[in-house]
Parts: structure tokens; sequence; C-alpha cells
């Protein structure tokens, strides 16, 4: 008889298997992310003012379930859920991070930028992380000594990694509904730009990550949920997200806000 902790030690470690298990979760949340999406949706607004729709909901509510189901023993912390509570609770050393649908203004705003994020946490570090693209049915993942990928029904998964930043200059990402055009401006100052890109949600990290981009720096405010996926498939592609000092953007912070920060490539 399987001894029921080692069996649960096992199946919630970092691993391939567990990672695979994640996007599988993912790609459920993109097809209904996706359905409510092309059928029709109503708008209403959090205590903070910022829009939900049902498929915020409906995506944290499966999402919840199946992460419970694969790792009942560690603790998980949504987006909707806090926004419900009003508060946010105790994360501890290893937690699931959720932000189910990542974008909100543009999946209401109808470009597609939106997003479905998991990550695992530990130790204040992203190890582990899935982020779905419902409109090109596409997900990305990644994982801590795993490496990086990306899979779609069109090409399959293929591994993905960070670029060396191209002689032309870097292509930087900036935020379409959030973004800080001065403090952008002023932070590139001097470096050789060969473009700026808008786009929504954690989706730039994954840019990055497939090295069709190089930097993003954010100048506003963001939660741990919204990037800590993408910062995790980043990671394991050979990037890093970094403070305005320099050092490793950490999470279970109090209050769960970023500081402003740098995600990059090579």
């Amino acid at each position: 008889m399987t001894n029921p902790t080692t069996e649960a030690d096992a199946t919630t470690r970092a691993t391939p298997a567990l990672l695979d298990a994640v996007a599988a979760l993912v790609r459920e949340a993109n097809a209904l992310v996706l359905s409510i999406y092309e059928s029709g949706f109503a708008v209403n607004a959090k205590a903070d003012a910022s829009p939900v729709t049902e498929a915020d909901v409906q995506a944290e509510a499966l999402i919840t379930a199946g992460l419970q189901r694969l790792a009942p023993d560690i603790p998980l912390v949504a987006e909707e859920a806090v926004a419900a509570a009003g508060c946010v609770p105790s994360c501890g050393e290893r937690f699931w991070l959720v932000d189910p649908l990542d974008g909100t203004r543009e999946f209401v705003s109808r470009n597609g930028e939106f997003t479905v994020n998991v990550a695992l946490i530990e130790h204040g570090e992203p190890v582990l992380g899935v982020v779905g693209i419902p409109v090109r049915g596409r997900v990305y993942a990644g994982a801590r000594g795993q490496g990086a990928w990306v899979q779609d029904e069109r090409q399959g998964r293929r591994a993905i990694a960070c670029r060396p930043v191209p002689a032309e200059g870097v292509t930087v990402l900036a935020s379409r509904s959030h973004g800080d055009e001065q403090a952008l401006r002023q932070y590139l100052s001097g470096r050789q730009v060969a473009g700026i890109v808008h786009a929504g949600s954690s989706l730039k990290l994954c840019l990055i990550a497939s090295g069709e981009a190089d930097l993003y720096p954010r100048h506003s405010r963001t939660m741990e949920w919204d990037i800590a996926a993408g910062h995790a498939v980043l990671s394991a592609a050979g990037g890093a997200v970094l403070d305005l000092d320099g050092l490793p953007l950490r999470y279970g912070k109090p209050g769960l806000e970023n500081p402003h920060f740098l995600a990059r490539g090579l």
C-alpha cells in the first residue's frame, strides 16, 4: 500500500508531471474563458472599481477546484477570493497564486490580450508557472530546472528561451491599459531601442520568454498574482524580474502588492 504522505509529497513537487497537470488545467480554463468571451457577458465593478466578469469568477472556481485535487496540501491565494473577502490571507512559505483572468480590461475591450495565470510560490520565488492565452489556444509553461515551453494546436509543443539583445537594439514592451509613458521615456533615455510594443496582461512576460522582446519596465501598480506565472515562465526561459534596485522580485509580501519592476531577457 502506498504511503499517503509520500504520495502527496511526490505530486506537489515542481516536477514535469505537475507542470503538465497544471497546464492541462489552464487549457480547461482557457476554453471556459473563451466560451464566455464569445457568447457575451456582463461587467461589474469590484470594491476598488476594477472590472470583474463572469469569466473571472468561473475560471477561478475551475482552477481552484483543480488545484485542490492536484495538491490538497498546498494553500491557495486567488484574486477574486481575496477581493470577495476584502483581505489577503496568510500565505506561508509555499502556496499557489492564481489570477483567473489577467487583463480584464482587455477582455472587456475585446482585443484578445488577456491571460489565465497559475503559479507555485516557494520561499518567495515563483518555481512553476503556466500562462494561458485563450484567444490563441496557447499555453506557456515553465518551472525551475525544467526550462520553458509553449504549446498550441497549430505548432504543438516547443521549447522557448530568451534571446540575446539584437544589434539593432532592444524591443521594449509597455502596458496597453496601465502604462506611464513619461516614466518609460525617462527609463529608456540613452538606450538603443529598436521599438516599443504595447500589449496587455502577463502576455508581455511570455513574449520576452519566447525571444520576441527584450525588456518590460513597469512603473505602475501590479499585484503578485498579475505576474507570478509569467515570472516563472520567464525565469525558466533564462530571464529575470527585478525591482528597481536590481534585486529579484519576491512573493508573499504583505498585501501582495509589487514594487515597480523590470522584466528582462538575457
